[in-house]
Order: C-alpha cells, then structure tokens, then sequence
C-alpha cells in the first residue's frame, strides 16, 4: 500500500547528525525524521572517549595540526577551519541543553586525550559522551511540536524532479501532486535534477512516497557491512548506494577506519569499543610476553598496523591493554561502563590486562558534501558519518566525529532555512495533504 506525507524537510536517520539539524532548524518548519529501527540502536550513542573543543586561542595552531597530521593532510583545510572555529559555540549550546560533561571541583570542564592529540581538548561524560550527547538531543527534539519521528521506517529511494532552479522554485513539493513528479529516476535531462523528498518502508509494509522541499541522509557509516565492527549492524551505507544510483558524488569511499582497540571475544555480534581515552590516561599496549611494543598516541591508522603486524609475528588473535598505570579511582569514575562489560567478560581491568583487537570503526568517505552539507544535487544534504566534507582526511583524528557531525548539521539546518523563506505560503496545502 502506498501513502503520500508532505513535509517541509524530511531526514533519515536519528543519531547527533540527523536531531541535531532538527533542532536548529525553524520552529514552523515541518520536519519528519526516520529511524531505520528505534532510537537507541544508532551509533551516535556507542561513542566513548568525548567531543573535541578548541581549548583556547592559543590551541587552534595545534587543533588544526592534530587533525591534519591524523588525516595524512588530506583533508580538506576550509573545513577542519569551520569545524575548529565552531567547536566552543557548540560545546556551549550542548551545556546549555543540559549536557552533563564532568567538570572540576570549580565547575570548569575537564579535560581529558586521546592518541595523536598534542594536548588534553577531549570533553567527556564518563565513558558514554556519545550516549549521553544523544539522549539529551533525543529529548529536546521529542518535545518539539514541529517534529514527528517515525520509528522502524527505512529510506529505500529519493524523490527525484528535472527541471531548472527557477522550477524547483515555483514548484513546492506542498502544492503538486504525486503524478506530477519523476519518482526514483536518474536519467539525464537537460534540466536540473533536484530533490524533492524520500521512498520510505514503514514497519507496516507500506511504501511511503514523503514529499518536501529539503531532504537531509544522515544514515551513519558502513560498519554493518563488515564481520567485526564496533557499529550497530543496520549501518549498511544505505545513503550511498541512493546517491550513487542517482549520480550524486560520492567521495573517498575506500577511506575506513580500523580502531585499535575493542574488546576480543568469540561472540558474534558487534565488538564492544575501548575507547582511546584509556590509552590517554595511560594504559599501554602488551604482547603475549607482556611486553609493549607501541607508543599508544600515534593516529589510530599506526596502532592498528603495529597491532596487526605483533599478532602475525606472535601468531597471536590478539594483544594486550593493560591499565596498570591507572588508578582505580581513574577506571571506576572515567571508565566505569568498560569496567563493568569487562566483569561481565571475566576481566578485573584494575587487576590485569584484558584482550584487544582491531576493529572496523568510522568511515570518513561517503557523500560529497560542500561546507553547507549540500550534495551535487540541490535540496539534498548528508551530514554526519553518511557525508564526506573532507574534515577527517585519510584518517580521523579521535573525538572528532562528534563535533564534526554537529557543527555541520547546524550548517544544514541555517542553510536550510534561509532557502526556506516564504516557502511556508504552503502551509494549507500542508493540512489538506496531510490531515
């Protein structure tokens, strides 16, 4: 059964990326946000370590040269800039919204760091910056009038409509009907292709055709393609498989990031992440003899390889983290969430190593997006792990990815916004579609 909902801007997906352009969106502007399955399982809310802030003034020569350094100084210089420069405002709005990153006994924040960092810059919640960013977006979007989120409903295609700028213009996706558009059609034109909207598959098994003027992918990255990720398994690129079916560009898509260190075990599923913060606080990497073999601040990408080439020397399936160097107190208040999983695994992390590998982690490819987070095809915008703005290079510098998504989520929305003007004209047709 197929059903047509018309929205101002639709987004697919509903992790930091996708909520957080919802909240600065507007507040008249309709929105309709999808979730490929519910709310908890994207992976916004397995991040661990923290979110990157410019420190102070004197930390931008050093930010800017930690993320380039990491990315093997392929990333693209205008955005690193954006995202540096934009990190405290964010970091304010997040505090603001009641974001409870620890802090010292004078209520100033603390500051931890992680590998290829120069100095501490890292704002953290215990082990579960990710989770607890996410659930405090979470609820200040649900309390929003404007937004309806739609859960177990997964964006299969996009809306697709040729014609010039001054058509797309003129013709709202509020005041046409179904007929009137080309669904799902990538064929050249001499026109315009843009975008008006998204295919969805509701949990009912109906075909939904949601018609509006701005769409936004932030579907998150790949991990779901691989046999050992620290991803959820639904993160299957969906994003890009639409946009490279419609010509839109893709960029560095064989760009992945392996992770140092997860938690080895012969369970299937999805491996559990140590964050590289523990590594910042001074656990060291070990062979099978217990000996180390690694500084554990290079960039994730060095690590991984030093890893990788001690197993198939040692003949081993994994190595070793110790937290020796860690005191007890450090583990049971920064860490208390790896801790515990570890217990539940057999491992006393204050009393002995525990087994680590390598594991797919971030993708830093994806669709190529401009400093707007606008696709080559207009009213189309990725954000999050699903785009590809050049921030992270070859390899992303750790906790970058949470103030990355953000910062350039509320480009979207702005940039949205200021396209939206006087599109709201169409509001009645808004009711009579939709009511």
């Amino acid at each position: 059964m197929a059903k047509h909902l018309y929205y101002n801007v639709v987004i697919a997906g509903c992790g930091v990326a996708g909520l957080y352009t919802a909240l600065n969106l507007p507040s008249e502007t309709r929105i309709l946000m999808l979730c490929k399955e519910d709310l908890e399982s994207c992976d916004s809310m397995l991040a661990q370590g923290g979110i990157c802030v410019l420190h102070d003034e004197q930390d931008y020569d050093s930010f800017f040269e930690d993320t380039m350094k990491a990315g093997h100084y392929e990333n693209r210089k205008e955005s690193v800039d954006i995202m540096i420069r934009s990190s405290r405002q964010i970091i304010d709005h997040l505090l603001e919204l009641g974001v409870r990153f620890d802090s010292n006994p004078d209520g100033s924040l603390q500051y931890t760091r992680e590998g290829a960092h120069s100095r501490p810059r890292l704002c953290f919640h215990e082990d579960i910056t990710g989770k607890e960013i996410t659930t405090t977006l979470q609820r200040h979007v649900r309390a929003l009038p404007n937004v309806t989120i739609m859960e177990y409903t997964t964006m299969t295609d996009i809306l697709t409509e040729a014609g010039t700028r001054q058509d797309a213009a003129e013709r709202s996706p509020f005041g046409t009907s179904a007929d009137s558009r080309t669904i799902g059609v990538a064929a050249k034109t001499d026109g315009l292709f843009y975008c008006t909207g998204i295919i969805a598959a509701s949990a009912k098994g109906e075909t939904l055709y949601i018609h509006s003027h701005d769409t936004v992918m932030a579907t998150g990255g790949i991990g779901g393609l691989y046999e050992h990720s620290t991803n959820f398994p639904c993160l299957t690129g969906d994003a890009l498989e639409i946009a490279k079916k419609h010509g839109v560009e893709l960029e560095h898509t064989d760009y992945v990031q392996i992770h140092p260190t997860s938690l080895y075990s012969g369970k299937p599923g999805r491996s559990f992440l140590i964050t590289e913060s523990a590594r910042g606080e001074g656990a060291v990497l070990l062979n099978s003899k217990k000996e180390r073999f690694v500084n554990e601040l290079l960039p994730r990408d060095v690590v991984t390889q030093a890893i990788l080439q001690e197993m198939k020397k040692e003949g081993t399936s994994h190595v070793w983290l110790s937290f020796a160097a860690v005191s007890e107190e450090t583990i049971k208040n920064h860490f208390p969430h790896i801790y515990e999983k570890c217990l539940e695994e057999g491992y006393d992390i204050t009393k002995e190593p525990i087994p680590v590998v390598p594991a797919q982690h971030y993708f830093m490819g994806g669709v190529h997006v401009d400093s707007n987070s606008e696709t080559t095809m207009k009213h189309l915008y990725a954000v999050g792990e699903t785009s590809c703005n050049g921030v992270h290079g070859r390899n992303r510098l750790a906790s970058n990815s949470l103030l990355e998504s953000l910062v350039f989520a509320k480009r979207a929305a702005d940039k949205i916004a200021a396209g939206q003007k006087g599109s709201f004209k169409h509001e009645s047709n808004y009711h009579a579609a939709c009511c």
